[in-house]
């Protein structure tokens, strides 16, 4: 994840070369290391050093990086032709390089061109099944055409390679919960904070799904990962504050006429989240306070 001082530096550069100053190698290079795609930046400022030979020349080795880089940008902006061009290039430069040979399966992929895309991709994973850039570029492709079934089946056999891939899991998670498929779900979340326990958002989204199953044991366990989604975030996470209060008006009402251990445990918790909303509303957004009160009494659980 970048860090606010590494995307200030980011900025800066950008805002140097944009009013020619220089350093467009060196915005390169950082958006390089910090794997962020500026696309529209990064073929601009390639383009010109690659235009000019004097540039291009300075660079050494690192101008086939730059190549590449420039590549997937057009490829981002739709610029094929300059695409084709780069690839065309590091074609020359790599013949037999299985690294280009993913670049001119992207740029089928890019052209929409998706069956000759899927057959370069199958041929480049034969020779080198643990390449994790060219299993997600197949992922793309199903998604890209409306093929959720098929793209579900691809991530899960990815994951059973690359368990500790985080963003996979999120991805297949949020492909369950646009399908409905809330248990599916639940379980890749459950991988998540298995991985990453202090993440707040994954206890967030994970609790998310069990509200949305409802019911008065899935409804006390969203409340659970509400609560410990605000603790990992030192109480500022507002979305998990409303949970709170949402799952203890809900289980208020289906707790009725039940066993006591079926009721809410924890009877002082709604009204504190309450408490913090409004404390938060004042400070925020004023204007929305008296909303948010009326809000928060139809659900009784107002400070």
């Amino acid at each position: 994840m970048v860090t606010k001082t590494e995307e200030s530096q980011l900025n800066k550069l950008e805002n140097q070369v944009d009013n020619g100053g220089g350093g467009a190698w060196e915005y390169l290079c950082l958006a390089r290391k910090l794997k962020v795609r500026r696309s529209d930046k990064v073929l601009k400022y390639g383009l010109s050093i690659l235009n000019d030979s004097r540039k291009r020349s300075s660079l050494g080795s690192d101008e086939w990086t730059l190549y590449e880089q420039v590549a997937v940008a057009a490829m981002d902006c739709h610029a094929l032709d300059v695409a084709k061009d780069c690839i065309n290039a590091l074609q020359k430069k790599f013949p037999e390089s299985k690294r280009v040979g993913r670049l001119e399966a992207m740029l089928l992929e890019a052209k929409g061109s998706w069956e000759d895309a899927e057959a370069a991709y199958s041929s480049l994973l034969e020779e080198n099944p643990f390449d994790q850039v060219i299993h997600k570029r197949r992922v793309a492709i199903a998604k890209a055409q409306g093929n959720i079934s098929v793209a579900i089946e691809w991530l899960n056999k990815y994951l059973e390679i690359f368990m500790a891939d985080h963003d996979a899991w999120r991805e297949l998670a949020e492909i369950y919960v646009s399908l409905q498929m809330y248990k599916q779900a639940a379980f890749c979340y459950e991988e998540l904070i298995l991985s990453q326990p202090t993440v707040p958002l994954h206890h967030l989204a994970y609790a998310d799904v069990f509200y949305t199953l409802g019911g008065l044991e899935n409804l006390q366990t969203a409340k659970k990962y509400y609560s410990s989604t605000i603790d990992l975030s030192g109480g500022k996470n507002n979305r998990a504050l409303f949970g709170i209060c949402l799952c203890s008006s809900a289980i208020s009402q289906l707790a009725r006429g039940r066993n006591r251990e079926d009721k809410d445990s924890s009877p002082d918790l709604p009204s504190l989240a309450s408490a913090a909303l409004e404390k938060e509303y004042k400070l925020q957004a004023s204007d929305k306070l008296s909303v948010l009160t009326s809000t928060l009494k139809c659900l009784r659980v107002s400070s």
